[in-house]
């Protein structure tokens, strides 16, 4: 179950109680929810993937916006919402917790399905159409980093369905010393050592996936300019890319919020330790196809919701703490739920630095269920379908990294 179908959920939960007279709601306030339903969960206010561990898989902080103009405390708009939301399918269990949130933990079929949909799509994922019809208009200062922030915004949005936008010609006349070559001329705005190709088809490195992108709604097309401000590095390109190779100097350059100076410091970028984020994220996603690839060579295929045929012994044991053998790692599930969300997000904020963290947290989750959970057999184990399951979560985690990577435009690597 991803944010957004989880949010239309919980927005259904809303309109079922209204017509039940459990809730009075003006109908500016409906219409509210339905707007922010229908941005997939993009909107805040919907549902959102908790800060911390132990406070299920997903948050809604609906109640507390719908409080007032219910003529409730936000404790009991939740309460009603509770009452039907364990009701639907795919939820598991729903807690109250602080003055109106709801703590949603999805049911392992509904994990399931989500891990189905992630490997399906592949390459795909991630992509989606919120932000169909528009065309972006970049305003930004000369400069090496300011353009490559402008390049990979543009990137994110046709992501998410926007159309194709063009540098603005005063700022790539600045960068290229010269007038703006036309999109495909071989010019870049930053001497061609961080350029990416902008059209050729992304790639995950995972095998391609049988799901499809549902059909965009046809959309009149908006142009929208954005200014935005970032601090340069005070070196140039070239001299980047000789110090951090291409991969390095990207990452560097992106990850920092636009506010802050970039760290450009080699011994940092480039080191081989997990106190490196570029390392660990590079790093899992190596490690989920080399997972992939010894499956295979013991015979365990990956097989999303095969853990489900545990017994109902294993079941209940892990729930109650005694093991964790039949049930997923939903810390690292939400995540994976959450990217097509951040990626519009970042798009719409003009923030790839939000997608370079996310890749961050899933790498970091993707470890502990690495450690947790053993995706394969240990010594004299046999395989088992709780191995495919994990296997095929594995898979799943590893495509978002190479998915959030190839946005970014650095490389997800094979082998490290």
């Amino acid at each position: 179950m991803t944010p957004a179908q989880l949010s239309r959920t919980v927005v259904h939960a809303v309109r079922s109680a209204v017509r039940a007279g459990e809730l009075t709601l003006p109908a500016d306030e409906l219409a509210w929810c339905d707007r922010a339903a229908a941005g997939g969960g993009a909107r805040p206010g919907v549902v959102r993937v908790p800060a911390k561990a132990g406070r299920g898989d997903f948050s809604s902080p609906i109640a507390l916006r719908l409080a007032a103009a219910s003529g409730r405390t936000p404790r009991e708009v939740a309460d009603v919402l509770r009452r039907r939301l364990v009701r639907e399918p795919g939820i598991a269990r729903v807690d109250l917790a602080g003055p109106g949130f709801l703590n949603i933990t999805v049911a392992h079929a509904a994990h399931a399905g989500l891990v189905r949909d992630v490997i399906a799509q592949g390459a795909a994922y991630g992509r989606g159409h919120g932000l169909d019809g528009v065309r972006l208009r970049l305003r930004y200062a000369p400069g090496v980093r300011a353009a490559l922030w402008a390049e990979t915004v543009e990137r994110l949005a046709t992501a998410c369905g926007a159309e194709p936008a063009a540098f603005p010609a005063e700022a790539a006349a600045d960068l290229r010393g010269g007038a703006a070559p036309a999109r495909g001329s071989g010019g870049d705005p930053y001497d061609g050592a961080l350029a990416v190709d902008r059209d050729a088809a992304p790639g995950s490195g995972f095998p391609p996936g049988t799901g499809s992108e549902p059909l965009a709604p046809a959309r009149r097309t908006s142009e929208r300019e954005v200014d935005f401000v970032v601090r340069e590095p005070g070196i140039g390109a070239a001299e980047l890319v000789a110090s951090l190779g291409r991969d390095g100097a990207r990452w560097a350059l992106l990850r920092a919020a636009a506010h802050d100076l970039p760290l450009c410091d080699p011994a940092a970028v480039l080191a081989q330790r997990e106190s490196n984020p570029l390392f660990r994220v590079q790093y899992a996603h190596a490690r989920a196809r080399a997972l992939l690839r010894n499956g295979r060579d013991l015979g365990v295929l990956p097989s999303p919701g095969a853990g489900a045929e545990a017994g109902p012994d294993d079941v209940r044991d892990a729930r109650e703490g005694r093991s964790d053998a039949a049930l997923p790692d939903a810390a690292l599930l939400a995540l994976l739920a959450d990217f097509p969300r951040v990626v519009e997000d970042a798009a719409r904020r003009t923030a790839p630095d939000r997608v370079a963290r996310e890749l961050v947290a899933v790498a970091d989750a993707f470890f502990r269920f690495h450690d947790r959970q053993p995706p394969l057999p240990r010594g004299e184990e046999k395989p088992s379908a709780v191995h495919r399951d994990r296997l095929a979560t594995a898979e799943a985690a590893g495509t978002v990294l190479a998915n959030g990577l190839t946005l970014l435009g650095i490389s997800a690597p094979v082998h490290l």
